[in-house]
């Protein structure tokens, strides 16, 4: 079987849109799947759209896997792969292909650096993504100027901005917009902090600096989309069924959501409205995670916990379960929606989307694989919603209580070994507890309290939380401990039907 390119393109008559030749505007730090399956497709679908007319440069940020490299299947691909986005959309099912040409080569930032810092030199070039995980955009005051490459992304950005300024630094206009994707808050304020911090430790002239905050915009952005990746089980398959080997297929959720925080005159660059895209481009994306956080985010760790132990094993079972899909909903409408900022009908739509992303037939979403540190989970992502709810409402809310309890019980392991904690669910099946092993300790120490005793050392633990929750919230410690016996009295399924 031939492997994907243009010619083999080309050979079965293919009619769908691709961009063989276009300037390279866009410069990506990253390679991998979520990328390619959301910045990517965006900026496919702007060409397709709005005539953006742009190349895009990966750049792999790390070095081969036992003698894999990434690059090369890209180069061979000629940079075109395939893309399926699929879930359920307006009540359908939805399954849709598009191979995505937009990007023009791949390049491997320690054995190709001096191409990679060539591309500085690029007139055309503009826009700069990246998404380096959250541990990407660090300061290490370890990295060096002379070094090729320093270890850390933002000493190796600093240096291709450095290049970019001694060919352009006289020019207006020169400078980079750049999107930083990784999921840290306020990402791109802080790789610009990093930048300046680099510019300082390697003396680099002052007006470099100047240029730097003058010539450049550091987007903060949200993305969203769950992406899974090379589809391993189905890759044969939907290799025969396409005619061409795709050795990087790609697969993600139909629902996509991307906000940029940036000046009015990105939406005049940036032509995602022209396209019909979910980009919005604001001068404030903080609201936006908010509603995510809270909607998205908080729904699955107040619910998952009890689901599991209700029996359940992933979220879509959970969706079609009367009970559960209940107090999930209950917990979003009645409970997180009404401490949010953003207008009320925002809130329903994004919600209802939520809904319908937890019913994807095409994800097979582990409640255990999100169950893992739910402790700081809950603290980011439910604990504001439950006292936004307590200062609006001068109560407590009832479902985001009954969760704290269904994460208590969750954690009611007996066994402690290196780094697990082990429990049993009420039908007898192990699991295993992961998180900060302070924590597991924690939950281990107090596996013979009484529900009082429990309730009273988890909400008053000021590690956890940042605050003693039974200070804070007047009767939530008596509620929570309340909730303990009724679990154990009759299973966490009986206290959703409850809260219903």
């Amino acid at each position: 079987m031939k492997k994907l390119s243009y010619e083999t393109l080309k050979g079965q008559n293919y009619q769908g849109y691709l961009l063989k030749d276009a300037p390279e505007r866009v410069l990506q730090f990253g390679e991998g799947n979520f990328l390619r399956a959301f910045v990517d497709y965006f900026i496919d679908m702007m060409n397709e759209k709005a005539d953006f007319n742009s190349k895009v440069v990966l750049v792999q940020p790390i070095g081969h896997h036992d003698g894999f490299n990434v690059a090369d299947v890209i180069n061979e691909q000629e940079g075109l792969y395939t893309l399926y986005l699929r879930g359920f959309e307006n009540g359908q099912k939805v399954n849709a292909k598009r191979i995505i040409s937009c990007v023009s080569r791949c390049l491997n930032v320690y054995s190709d650096y001096e191409t990679v810092m060539a591309c500085a030199e690029n007139p055309d070039l503009r826009y700069i993504a990246c998404n380096t995980t959250e541990a990407g955009i660090a300061y290490d005051p370890q990295c060096q100027f002379t070094e090729t490459p320093p270890a850390s992304y933002p000493a190796k950005l600093t240096q291709f901005l450095y290049r970019r300024f001694q060919k352009f630094g006289k020019e207006t206009g020169k400078g980079f917009i750049i999107l930083a994707c990784e999921l840290i808050d306020d990402n791109g304020k802080e790789l610009e902090a990093c930048v300046l911090k680099y510019a300082e430790q390697w003396h680099l002239e002052p007006e470099f600096a100047q240029w730097l905050k003058d010539e450049n915009i550091f987007c903060s952005t949200l993305v969203d989309r769950i992406v899974t990746g090379f589809p391993r089980s189905e890759a044969a398959q939907i290799n025969d069924e396409n005619g061409y080997e795709d050795n990087i297929l790609d697969t993600g959720e139909v629902f996509g959501f991307w906000v940029i925080e940036g000046p009015e005159s990105l939406k005049k660059e940036l032509p995602f409205a022209e396209a019909g895209l979910p980009v919005l481009i604001t001068d404030n994306h903080k609201p936006y995670k908010q509603r995510k956080v809270r909607i998205l985010n908080g729904a699955h760790t107040s619910m998952v916990l009890g689901a599991w132990l209700a029996g359940q094993n992933i979220v879509r079972d959970c969706m079609h379960d009367e009970t559960i899909a209940g107090f999930m909903n209950k917990t979003i409408y009645d409970e997180i929606i009404p401490t949010l900022s953003l207008p009320r009908e925002e809130c329903l739509d994004f919600a209802a989307a939520v809904t319908e992303r937890f019913k994807n037939p095409f994800i097979d979403h582990a409640l255990l694989a999100i169950s893992l540190n739910s402790t700081s989970k809950w603290k980011a992502r439910v604990m504001p919603s439950l006292e936004g709810y307590f200062e609006k409402f001068g109560k407590l809310p009832k479902c985001i209580t009954a969760s704290f309890a269904f994460y208590i019980a969750f954690y009611h392991g007996q066994e402690l070994t290196d780094g697990e904690l082990k429990a049993a669910r009420p039908n007898g099946d192990g699991y295993t507890i992961s998180d900060d092993r302070s924590v597991l300790e924690f939950y281990y120490a107090h596996r013979k309290d009484s529900a009082e005793k429990l309730a009273h050392a988890v909400c008053a633990n000021t590690d956890f939380w940042g605050k003693d929750l039974s200070a804070a919230l007047p009767g939530f410690e008596a509620e929570v401990a309340g909730l303990l016996k009724a679990i154990e009295e009759k299973g966490t399924y009986a206290v959703m039907k409850d809260c219903l």
